[in-house]
C-alpha cells in the first residue's frame, strides 16, 4: 500500500495556532455508512447512548523541553522522551532517553548546564535519533521552573503560560507524555458531567504519547514504516468497566487514537478481552486491521501521510475519511492539535458488530 494514498491538501490558514475554549469546538460526524454531518462538541452527550462507555487517556504532558548551554556557551536543547528504565517513575528518574539539538554536537561525554541546580551528561547515542542523558538530579522536579511545553512543530510560535493549562486535558493525572492526547482537549468538566448524566460511563487508561506521533511516514510503502513503542497501563477498574459495557451491549467510545492503540493492543494479548495490564505498544493500525474493542472514535484531524490518518482510515475506510477531510477543508474546520473534532463510527466489517 502506497503512502501517497494518505495525502491531502490543506491550506496553512486552517492549522489551528491557538486552542478554542474547552467545550466550544466544532464536531464533524461520520456514520458507519460514510454519511457526514456538521455538529458541535457540546452535542456529544446526545450522540451517545445509555450504557456506552467513554474511554479517555489520563496521561499528563510534561513541560519536557529544556534549554541549556554547552561548554563554551553554545546553546543546547533537550526534549525528555522517557526514563531510560521503563519501570522507573518519572519523578525519580535521572537517566532519560531524549532528543537533542544540535545533535551532531551532542557527543558522549558532553556536559550540559541548565541552571545552577541542574546539569546533565550525554552518555550515548541510540538509533535512530535518541540520546541517553544522565541528569545531576531528577529533572522532573525542575520542569515547572525550567521546562517548556513541547508544542507540535506545526504550531508556529513559542509556548506560553496559557499552553501549560490548555495543552493538557482536564483529567490529566499521570505525568509522562511529550504530546497531548489531543481529542481530550475538547472536554471541560461540564461536558463530562453531561455525558455521565445522560447514562454514558467514563473510564480512564494511560498511554504516554511520544514524539513519533508527529512524524509523517517517509517510506514509500506503508508496510515499511516502523512505529515507536509507547508505554501504557490499564488499571483494574477500567478493565472491569470496559468488559462490563461490552457484555451489556454498550459501545466502547475511544477518546483519541492513543486509546484505540492501547485497547486494541491489549485485546491481542488476551484473546480479545481487556484485563488490567501495563506494557508497551508499537502496534501499527492501518487499513486491513481487525478491530476487536473500539466501536466509535472521537479524534482530531490528522496530518497527511501520518500513522494517525492511516488509523482512522482503517477504522472508517480511506475514501470516507478523505471525503470527510475534503468537506472539513471546504467548511473551514480547524485542523490538528488545537483544532476541531470528529466522531467516527467504525465501518461495518472491520471488527465486531456494534
Amino acid at each position: 500500500m502506497k503512502t501517497s494514498l494518505f495525502d491531502y491538501d490543506l491550506p496553512a490558514e486552517l492549522i489551528a495556532q491557538q486552542a478554542a475554549a474547552r467545550g466550544a469546538s466544532r464536531l464533524l460526524t461520520i456514520s458507519a455508512t460514510g454519511a457526514i454531518a456538521d455538529r458541535e462538541i457540546a452535542q456529544l452527550p446526545g450522540l451517545l447512548r445509555p450504557g456506552d462507555l467513554l474511554v479517555v487517556n489520563d496521561t499528563r504532558v510534561m513541560a519536557a523541553r529544556l534549554f541549556g548551554q554547552r561548554p563554551g556557551g553554545g546553546r543546547a536543547e533537550v526534549l525528555l522522551v522517557a526514563p531510560r528504565n521503563p519501570n522507573e517513575k518519572v519523578e525519580h528518574a535521572c537517566e532519560w532517553l531524549c532528543l537533542g539539538r544540535p545533535r551532531k554536537k551532542m557527543r558522549p561525554g558532553l556536559e550540559l548546564l541548565f541552571d545552577e541546580s541542574l546539569r546533565a551528561l550525554v552518555l550515548e547515542h541510540l538509533p535512530p535519533d535518541r540520546l541517553v542523558v544522565r541528569f545531576s538530579s531528577p529533572p522532573a522536579g525542575s520542569l515547572s521552573r525550567l521546562g517548556h511545553v513541547p508544542l507540535p512543530p506545526y504550531i508556529a510560535r513559542a509556548d506560553t503560560d496559557l499552553d501549560r493549562e490548555r495543552y493538557q486535558t482536564v483529567y490529566a493525572r499521570v505525568p509522562g507524555a511529550v504530546a497531548a492526547p489531543t481529542a481530550g482537549l475538547h472536554f471541560d468538566r461540564n461536558l463530562l458531567r453531561a455525558i455521565e448524566a445522560a447514562g454514558t460511563g467514563v473510564a480512564s487508561i494511560t498511554l504516554h504519547v511520544g514524539p513519533g506521533t508527529f512524524r509523517p511516514v517517509t517510506a514509500e510503502n506503508v508496510d515499511d514504516h516502523r512505529m515507536e513503542a509507547e508505554r501504557f497501563e490499564i488499571g483494574e477498574s477500567a478493565a472491569l468497566a470496559i468488559e462490563d459495557a461490552r457484555e451489556r451491549g454498550g459501545r466502547i467510545v475511544a477518546v483519541g487514537t492513543t486509546v484505540v492503540r492501547t485497547l486494541e493492543s491489549a485485546a491481542r494479548t488476551e484473546a480479545g478481552r481487556i484485563v488490567a495490564q501495563r506494557g508497551e505498544t508499537d502496534v501499527f493500525i492501518k487499513p486491513g486491521f481487525e478491530f476487536r474493542v473500539v466501536d466509535r472514535l472521537l479524534t482530531n484531524f490528522h496530518l497527511p501521510r501520518s500513522t494517525l490518518l492511516m488509523l482512522v482510515s482503517a477504522f472508517a475506510g480511506r475514501e470516507p475519511i478523505l471525503a470527510a477531510y475534503r468537506h472539513a477543508v471546504r467548511e473551514k474546520y480547524r485542523f490538528y492539535s488545537y483544532g476541531d473534532a470528529m466522531l467516527i463510527d467504525r465501518r461495518a466489517g472491520s471488527g465486531r458488530s456494534i
